[in-house]
């Protein structure tokens, strides 16, 4: 994405970056093996370690564990990964410490677009509601940005952010709308809610390879947004081609995107909290923020699956409602400081 002119030296972190990658990756392990082992009923980590590894037809425990349990811990691991990498990607890209999918239209454009899905083809099929979230990630986002492009005074980040969610305030209620005009509410309410209980095995097939092609994409695009969140005008001035650099991100946030909503329905805050704690502990370069947000998203996720599932036995809190609690005043903390902007 650049020419051979030097990029400008950013500060890194790469030793506190490898040790996040590495311990990082051991913590996710061990919390994707807590999750399958707590719920409902607790199981032993033996019988888990037996349920992957020998597993037994036969055997109720292992039966759970395999179609339910593991799926839903992979599962939030790969969801907490896009939406983390989806926010690091659209904060560079912006230089809006606001941005994330939660607030910048993308997922509440990709829920609307499954509800009128539901409406219209009662039986769709995983295939196509990731089609459908695409679609839905883009125009919620292109309202967003729309909106805040025409404003007086152009863009700020904090305009970005009121846009964003006035634009998520009224897909979310028009899909409620939606819901209960044609009696489809209880699904509307789960896409809204946020969470992956009920994820099984299938849903894998559909989630993982979007969301794996989608990182593989954005460390591809790291070097340029490194440049790119450095300034526009910097980075033309070093060769680079900010319009591509801009679009192949933007197809890599909807990727990223649509394939969580499709699978999780709208958990919010991840794409924000997660992005500034890793260029917090890394730096500023994306070589590094891109895989360590990676690891720390999947990692929040699941961990705040664990909580939402264990604090009120047997009831489930949503998991979007436990990313909700510790995101929002992350948010207006940030919205304050940015508030000086305007």
């Amino acid at each position: 994405m650049n020419n051979q002119k030097k990029q400008p030296k950013v500060k890194s972190k790469p030793t506190i970056a490898s040790m996040i990658l590495t311990s990082g990756f051991i913590l996710l392990l061990l919390s994707i093996a807590a999750s399958t082992a707590f719920g409902a009923a607790d199981i032993q980590i033996k019988t888990v370690w037996e349920g992957i590894f020998s597993f037994n037809p036969n055997e109720s425990s292992h039966i759970i564990i395999r179609e339910l349990r593991l799926p839903r811990a992979i599962a939030a691991a790969f969801i907490g990964a896009a939406l983390a990498v989806s926010g690091a990607i659209m904060q560079a890209m912006t230089r809006n410490p606001l941005a994330s999918p939660s607030i910048m239209g993308v997922s509440a454009g990709a829920g609307f677009f499954l509800a009128i899905a539901f409406v219209i083809w009662p039986n769709i099929s995983y295939f196509y509601l990731l089609i459908v979230s695409f679609i839905g990630a883009g125009l919620g986002a292109g309202f967003v940005f729309g909106i805040a492009s025409l404003s007086k005074g152009g863009m700020s980040p904090v305009k970005l952010a009121l846009a964003g969610t006035a634009i998520t305030s009224l897909l979310s209620s028009i899909s409620t709308v939606i819901g209960l005009r044609y009696n489809i509410a209880k699904d509307i309410s789960f896409w809204h809610a946020g969470g992956v209980a009920g994820i099984q095995s299938h849903s894998l097939y559909y989630l993982i390879p979007p969301v794996v092609i989608g990182i593989f994409l954005s460390l591809f695009l790291s070097r340029s947004l490194t440049v790119l969140s450095l300034g526009e005008d910097m980075a033309k001035g070093l060769g680079q081609r900010t319009k591509t650099v801009k679009v192949l991100g933007t197809i890599t946030v909807l990727l990223l995107t649509g394939a969580a909503v499709s699978v999780s329905g709208v958990i919010g805050f991840v794409g924000l909290i997660v992005p500034h704690i890793t260029r917090f502990l890394v730096g500023l370069d994306y070589r590094w923020i891109i895989p360590c947000s990676a690891i720390l998203g999947g990692l929040l996720l699941v961990l705040a699956d664990i909580v939402g599932r264990t604090i009120n036995p047997p009831f489930e809190i949503p998991v979007g409602a436990v990313t909700a609690i510790i995101g929002v005043p992350f948010f207006l903390y940030l919205a304050r400081n940015e508030g000086r902007g305007l």
